[in-house]
């Protein structure tokens, strides 16, 4: 008895797990995350330092406005230690790693939209004796009937 319930609910759980949808859900999940690491990689360590070199050497990761008369320090790591700040900077380099990915994505979905586009349609299937004999009553009915 307690193995048949437990015969059931595998195979419940199967039926859930592995069902095309929450299955690939889950790949998309992990995917994205190590997408997202990568992202995260490009904008922090090529990009960034990019624009830092474009602007005179500014690292955006030290931008912040301290909300407390205590906080002198010159870092961000340093300014959240002595308190309150608003790390504005960060934000910025948040923000183009959002543009990065949403540029990427919309681009693998316009070359998977093009590749769905691109696939040729099945030729029609050739017409049955039925239809072939039906078409040269019309058209017979046709000529013989001009309207």
């Amino acid at each position: 008895m307690a193995g048949d319930t437990v015969r059931r609910e595998w195979s419940d759980f199967k039926s859930f797990a592995f069902k095309g949808n929450a299955f690939d859900l889950a790949v998309g999940v992990i995917v994205g995350a190590a997408f997202s690491r990568i992202v995260d990689g490009i904008v922090n360590l090529l990009i960034m330092p990019i624009i830092g070199a474009l602007t005179g050497g500014l690292n955006f990761d030290d931008y912040f406005l301290p909300l407390n008369a205590n906080v002198t320090a010159t870092t961000l790591a340093a300014a959240q230690k002595q308190g309150a700040v608003l790390a504005y900077g960060a934000f910025i380099t948040v923000v183009i790693n959002f543009l990065l990915v949403a540029f990427v994505l919309f681009q693998l979905v316009k070359v998977s939209n093009r590749l769905k586009r691109e696939e040729p349609a099945p030729p029609p299937a050739p017409p049955t004796k039925s239809e072939e004999l039906l078409a040269e009553i019309r058209d017979a009915l046709k000529a013989k009937n001009p309207a």
